[in-house]
């Protein structure tokens, strides 16, 4: 049984009903009604009813806007918080005093430490990456680093930044960014279009990593071998907004959930190569309700994504179920959500469509990563001021 802090905050939440699974999200009207999916059940899967009580367990609070975490072989979780601090949290819930050695951080809107991975070989090698924001002349950029953990866990150390997107931009928005190691001695980054940025394109040019899913040498950041010819050499896949979850499938396939419009929050499959189409084809509509560029959905030589949603989830952090705690979720794709109360996101594939979808735990607050520990349990952060590392077991 995890220890728990005993803070009232954290004993308020411990009993706080929450709902296990809502079945009314598709009766909301979407928000761009003119549009029409291009294949069935590309939007609005049939929703998804099964008696599996859940239990949610409050590992740890006090977290700051958690991001992103990873788990160690000892049972504990490394855990960023935004405003710029590397924590960990024991398998027993305690949380440690924050890591020192990080690189400078430009913590500010959406900005700041953001994911977190570890190598491999942690065991051996004690490597791990962290993105981040990182100031630059003339404003920001995602940036990445790779460092080693002190033995005693207290400092990072040999710490190295092996990629910076490119352009610098003066914005506090849309960093993406998950870093996810590909199995090859590769990582892939995702990196946001910075929202505001004066041209609403970039994510459609090739000099530039705006909007851009990139792939580089995990040791050196050198463009990883095999690239795609598309644009700067690191990019791997371009024509994306926001992806703020990504992770492989059971077969090493890149998959990514990004932020959308309001109504075009999408789930794409990633090959090398491909153009996502944002922002000349989107779902949805701008946030005035004026619409995306021309307002068309489709266009010869632009990927459709395997899914959609409208009204948007806000999607975040992205696991692939596999485990025995819930033997009929394997091969389901779980993601978080920040928008509203949708709390944890499940939906049914079957091959690379989607079958169904499921909410669970609604009232649990903003989702924004999601990972299946060991023993099939999930676990969540919530991110707010005082953000909660959270496992979730069957009842």
């Amino acid at each position: 049984m995890p220890f728990l802090r005993p803070t009232a905050a954290l004993a308020a939440l411990i009993f706080t009903p929450l709902a296990a699974c809502a079945q009314e999200f598709n009766s909301a009207p979407p928000n761009a009604s003119n549009q029409t999916p291009a294949f069935e059940g590309q939007t609005r899967a049939p929703a998804m009813a099964d008696d599996i009580a859940l239990d949610t367990t409050f590992i740890a609070d006090g977290l700051e806007h958690p991001w992103g975490m990873a788990q160690l072989p000892d049972g504990g979780w490394l855990v960023t918080e935004r405003p710029g601090r590397l924590r960990i949290v024991s398998a027993r819930g305690a949380l440690s005093d924050p890591i020192g050695g990080l690189p400078e951080i430009s913590a500010g809107g959406q900005g700041g430490l953001l994911d977190v991975a570890i190598a491999p070989d942690f065991a051996q090698s004690r490597r791990l990456w962290i993105s981040y924001a990182a100031p630059a002349q003339g404003g920001n950029h995602t940036a990445v680093a790779t460092a080693t953990l002190s033995a005693d866990n207290s400092a990072l150390e040999n710490v190295k930044q092996i990629f910076a997107q490119v352009p610098v931009y003066d914005g506090n928005k849309h960093f993406g960014s998950r870093v996810v190691p590909d199995g090859q001695g590769n990582l892939f980054v995702t990196l946001g279009e910075r929202s505001d940025v004066p041209i609403r394109d970039t994510a459609q040019a090739d000099d530039n990593h705006l909007g851009k899913i990139v792939r580089i040498d995990a040791l050196t950041g050198a463009p990883a071998a095999g690239n795609p010819s598309m644009g700067l050499p690191e990019t791997y896949a371009k024509g994306l907004r926001n992806v703020q979850a990504a992770a492989l499938d059971g077969n090493g396939r890149l998959w990514t959930i990004e932020h959308g419009p309001k109504g075009g929050d999408e789930l794409n499959r990633i090959e090398a190569g491909r153009n996502y189409g944002w922002p000349v084809i989107t779902y949805g509509v701008d946030y005035s309700g004026a619409p995306i560029n021309e307002g068309i959905t489709a266009r010869e030589g632009m990927e459709q994504p395997v899914y959609y949603w409208d009204p948007v989830i806000a999607p975040a952090g992205l696991a692939f179920y596999r485990g025995e705690m819930f033997p009929e979720w394997n091969g389901h794709l779980l993601t978080g959500a920040l928008q509203g109360d949708h709390g944890l996101v499940r939906l049914r594939l079957e091959g690379d469509r989607v079958t169904g979808e499921a909410r669970h735990l609604e009232g649990i607050g903003r989702v924004r990563d999601v990972e299946v520990a060991p023993d099939g349990s999930i676990l969540l952060l919530t991110d707010k001021d005082n953000g909660e590392l959270v496992r979730v077991t069957r009842q």
